[in-house]
């Protein structure tokens, strides 16, 4: 009996100690020894990263299949590698993807979100990963605009629903109503109208992608828009993260060979 109570015994001693050196090492469960667990991550040792995955060339998926890509997806990639976390990614339509983000379903959104001060008073920000401006956009060649005063009298091709509509019109120009960036493209090369005003990175997509367009930027705004991630109240250990890893993979010149990649310019600055 006495033989098989300390059999038992160190069987018994043997199971704990490997119990113990599984939890040690986060074999089994989450522990204080997980990746990230300072950060308050939603999974341990994973940033969970919010984006729509419909919006080119930020976050898309090629031919509408295949892996998610695009600017802000490797951004969020090349922050998390630096973090030394793995990534996930929450594909959700715009118009939930701050609800979700209060609920804790995610750690940030990389989706192109605007720095502004109404979000600025909900939600914390990195530093910007993309600084973009306003642009007049028109066919290579016309010397007849050369700044925002010059679009009095002109007619320009925008979306009523944008921000650029508003530029334009204050800026005297007729507008022409279009659904979007492609028709306005599509009429300015067809010479029915003069211009269209837009945002600078959605032009470098699209000669970036479309070489021979033909069309060139007369001129910019003097502001600037900033994108980073968006992010709750509570992460500021993880904002002052993101903010170390955006830094080193500007010095780095990571985030300039993103730009060139997707837009054929570093688009931080």
């Amino acid at each position: 009996m006495t033989r098989t109570r300390n059999l038992l015994g160190l069987a018994a001693a043997s199971a704990a100690v490997l119990a113990l050196a599984a939890c040690s090492s986060g074999g089994s469960g989450t522990t204080g020894s997980d990746a990230g667990d300072e950060y308050g991550l939603v999974q341990a040792g994973t940033l969970t990263v919010a984006t729509e995955g419909t919006y080119r060339p930020f976050s898309y998926h090629e031919d509408g299949s295949g892996d998610l890509i695009g600017y802000d997806v490797e951004v969020a990639e090349a922050v998390a590698e630096k973090l030394g976390l793995e990534i996930s990614f929450r594909e959700t339509q715009w118009d939930a993807i701050f609800a979700g983000l209060d609920a804790g379903r995610f750690d940030v959104i990389a989706n192109q979100v605007s720095i502004t001060p109404e979000r600025e008073e909900q939600y914390l920000f990195s530093e910007p990963y993309t600084v973009s401006r306003g642009v007049i956009v028109v066919n290579e060649g016309d010397t007849s605009i050369s700044s925002f005063d010059d679009l009095a009298g002109k007619t320009t091709a925008q979306s009523l629903t944008s921000n650029w509509y508003e530029l334009a019109t204050e800026s005297g120009a007729d507008v022409e109503a279009v659904e979007g960036w492609a028709q306005s493209v599509a009429l300015l090369q067809q010479g029915r109208v003069d211009a269209t005003v837009n945002d600078e990175l959605t032009f470098l997509d699209y000669v970036n992608t479309t070489p021979d367009a033909a069309i060139e930027v007369a001129a910019e705004t003097d502001e600037t828009s900033e994108s980073a991630f968006a992010l709750t109240q509570d992460k500021e250990a993880l904002v002052a993260a993101i903010d170390e890893a955006l830094a080193e993979l500007k010095a780095d010149g990571t985030l300039a060979e993103l730009g060139e990649k997707y837009f054929g310019a570093d688009v931080t600055e």
